[in-house]
């Protein structure tokens, strides 16, 4: 029998899902097989503190830390990843400072493969507003929006809604699950809206409200990636938010397969991967989509770390297309070691 394959399942982090990374993590450990994975479970703290905990632990611990504690140096930092001797990496890190080509960056520069898309699409899948500029690039339909800047004055409620209507959601142009995100449809709310959004970043997001079916597609695999069935969100709350994501089991159900149109769960299929390739992912994503009441489907958003907890999307979606949870881990690391040495062998020939 081979040695236990050594996995730094990376977790926590500074960002606003910090709770939901932990609860993905603890989906992802109970998965990975003791006898053919040493897990090293690598907490990083809501301060960034990084914290190695104890090998195999039956339970990731996710506590924070003494405020006393001094905060590691990046070269700190750097050592202590390389002293782990692990051979592969899986994070389990949501939202900016983990999704967004930052740590995947710092695993690029240790030589050490990782779970999920690499930097640059990473980082492109993280900024809404490059992203849609992608795929607008590569011909792909979306929804209307504006991009507004902390910087630049903003514009008042009247002139968005002549150019996307008078329904309009407010977003910041970095985030996920959901944060930071208002619904306005009058004056009223616009500037709160506006304030709340940049809290969050420096660059926001306006989009024309949709009216149709929230869909979601996961995708997997590298140069030849796969789609999933589609799943749908049935949210009883105004729009899908945070707390109908993770927190009230009453606010949304996910159906999954979706109940779609002869031929609409194959257009979906193809258009997320189309949008996988756009952005350059491998590994996985989960792409999300409106299907309006008339007319064809477009691409909203693509998540390169979608979400394990006991209510996420992108596991429930492959368990239903014939991958279950444990296999869809295994085959997650398999794509992480196989670009991995895709990549070494390419970069001895440059």
């Amino acid at each position: 029998m081979s040695a236990p394959l050594r996995v730094a399942l990376v977790y926590g982090g500074q960002s606003s899902e910090h709770d939901v990374s932990i609860r993905s993590a603890q989906n992802v450990h109970a998965a990975l097989d003791p006898d053919r994975y040493r897990v090293t479970p690598v907490f990083i703290d809501r301060a960034g503190r990084w914290h190695v905990e104890t090998p195999n632990a039956s339970v990731l611990l996710g506590a924070e830390a003494p405020d006393s504690e001094a905060a590691p140096s990046p070269a700190e930092v750097v050592a202590a990843l390389a002293r782990l001797d692990v051979d592969v990496a899986f994070p389990m890190l949501h939202g900016q400072n983990g999704e967004d080509g930052t740590v995947q960056g710092l695993f690029e520069t240790l030589g050490l493969p990782y779970v999920g898309p690499g930097v640059l699409a990473s980082a492109a899948c993280m900024d809404k507003d490059v992203t849609k500029r992608l795929l607008a690039e590569a011909g792909l339909p979306q929804g209307r929006y504006l991009t507004l800047y902390a910087h630049a004055p903003a514009p008042s409620y009247e002139d968005v809604a002549s150019v996307l209507g008078p329904t309009v959601f407010v977003k910041p142009a970095n985030s996920g699950s959901s944060v930071g995100i208002s619904k306005v449809q009058a004056a009223l709310g616009w500037r709160a809206a506006l304030d709340m959004a940049f809290a969050y970043d420096r660059k926001v997001l306006v989009e024309a409200a949709i009216s149709g079916r929230e869909i979601e597609v996961a995708v997997l695999g590298n140069e030849e990636p796969e789609a999933s069935v589609p799943g749908e969100i049935v949210s009883t709350a105004q729009f899908y938010t945070y707390d109908a994501k993770y927190e009230d089991p009453q606010a949304s159900r996910m159906e999954v397969p979706a109940d779609l149109p002869e031929g609409v769960a194959e257009t979906l299929g193809g258009l997320a991967i189309d949008a996988y390739r756009a952005l350059g992912c491998e590994g996985m994503a989960r792409v999300d989509f409106f299907v309006p009441e008339a007319g064809g489907p477009l691409v909203n958003e693509i998540n390169t770390i979608p979400g394990f907890t006991e209510r996420s999307m992108y596991p429930v979606m492959w368990e239903h297309s014939g991958l279950p949870y444990a296999a869809l881990v295994d085959r997650l690391i398999q794509l992480a070691l196989d670009r991995h040495a895709r990549d070494t062998a390419l970069a001895t020939t440059r």
